[in-house]
């Protein structure tokens, strides 16, 4: 797929787990628009700073990998004062990773020190050869995967 972008959402770990079990993404709290941005094929990493809000223990990990399904964003009553946003993915098997080993590698990460600054925002467009590289890391077959 020539057009096919690759994603970090940035969600803790709990987070991406109740993701996993249930097929969707949900990033930045629910909000529509970085959901918006993403279609059918795309990629999608999670990274998952924390086990849980608001200060679990830290992860530092890489602990979701999937497919974006539709590319339609719905909403969803998830409490009595919530209507977040989702998106289906169809999510691979893998196992995490921690990010510290693979830093030098990624080229999104270009100031090596201050690592943790591209992941501010909750959610990033990379490169497919750092999409690759993490997806492999985490066990997966790019090319099965991802391929045409």
């Amino acid at each position: 797929m020539a057009n096919r972008q690759y994603w970090i959402g940035v969600i803790t770990r709990d987070h991406v787990q109740m993701g996993i079990k249930a097929g969707f993404a949900q990033l930045n709290h629910g909000k529509k628009e970085p959901l918006q941005k993403m279609h059918a094929g795309d990629g999608l990493i999670f990274y998952s700073p924390r086990e849980s809000l608001p200060a679990g223990e830290p992860v530092q990990r890489f602990t979701g990998i999937g497919k974006v399904k539709t590319g339609e964003v719905y909403e969803v009553q998830d409490r009595a004062d919530r209507m977040p946003y989702r998106i289906d993915i169809q999510f691979f098997e893998a196992k995490e990773v921690p990010i510290r080993p693979l830093i030098g590698q990624l080229s999104f990460i270009e100031d090596k020190t201050h690592w943790g600054y591209p992941f501010r925002f909750g959610n990033l467009n990379i490169p497919e050869k750092d999409f690759k590289l993490i997806a492999e890391a985490m066990g997966r077959d790019f090319e099965k995967d991802f391929g045409e």
